[in-house]
């Protein structure tokens, strides 16, 4: 009985897993058919009305994303000459101040292994 329950179950599993799938499956294509008749609508229109069909395209200059970058380091950039841009006394930055017990730190001489 127990093999007869477990077999029943795999079953049905797989069965949810196909039905599922081919849901799915048909969302796609339903998306992609209701798409098709708006490209064709779309065509026929424009051939009625004696209009050229204008593709359906992402109009994008790369020279127009260039610039945007080549613009936008002036924010992300240290000033020329690494002098501080505001005008006023200068403290140490955070990075640049000697770390604690830096001055108990002694050389190490590297010797040759054998």
């Amino acid at each position: 009985m127990n093999d007869f329950a477990a077999g029943v179950i795999r079953w049905i599993v797989r069965l949810a897993v196909v039905a599922v799938g081919v849901v799915f499956f048909l969302s796609l294509l339903a998306v992609a058919a209701l798409l098709a008749v708006v490209w064709g609508a779309r065509a026929l229109w424009a051939r009625v009305t004696g209009r050229p069909v204008t593709p359906w395209a992402m109009r994008m200059d790369p020279r127009t994303g260039w610039s945007t970058v080549y613009r936008s380091t002036a924010r992300w950039s240290a000033a020329p000459g690494g002098r501080p841009v505001a005008d006023g006394p200068a403290e140490p930055a955070v990075r640049s101040r000697e770390l604690p017990g830096a001055r108990e730190v002694t050389d190490v001489q590297a010797r040759d292994v054998s």
